[in-house]
């Protein structure tokens, strides 16, 4: 996988998001368990348990009404919390990561949830430690080992 992580949220067309967006939740930060939404049914389906003593950095969801490649477009929200899954959660967009994955263009916004008071004061992926970057990295290129 290739990464570039896009500081200036003012230079992807979808992050004009509005505070009161609300993102869905599918998983929430500090678990193994990846659920995916299955649009069928509306409920979620637990696609797989990832790979060794990996997970996941933040909450992870997508944002409804938004499409690319058939699906939502991904989006972590970082809070001090685990939010659970279903759960509708206002963010704030603070940045991109770019992926190619294969061939493919994978983009994964990264926000701030707007009700926690812990991180609703960063406003862009730079306020954030370069540390979190690196971890947020090596997560996605380890995460679909099997």
């Amino acid at each position: 996988m290739k990464f570039e992580i896009t500081e200036s949220p003012n230079s992807y067309l979808l992050l004009e998001l509005n505070k009161d967006e609300k993102i869905i939740i599918e998983i929430p930060k500090n678990v193994r368990a990846k659920y995916e939404l299955d649009k069928e049914s509306g409920m979620l389906i637990l696609d797989r348990v990832l790979f060794a003593s990996i997970n996941y950095p933040a909450n992870y969801g997508f944002i409804p009404r938004t499409y690319c490649d058939d699906d939502p477009l991904d989006i972590l929200v970082i809070s001090q919390i685990d939010i659970v899954p279903m759960c509708l959660v206002g963010a704030n967009v603070i940045g991109v990561m770019r992926m190619i994955d294969g061939d493919e263009m994978d983009d994964k916004i990264i926000a701030v949830a707007t009700n926690d008071m812990s991180f609703n004061h960063v406003k862009d992926i730079s306020d954030l430690p370069a540390h979190w970057l690196i971890e947020l990295r090596s997560f996605f290129q380890d995460y679909k080992k099997t």
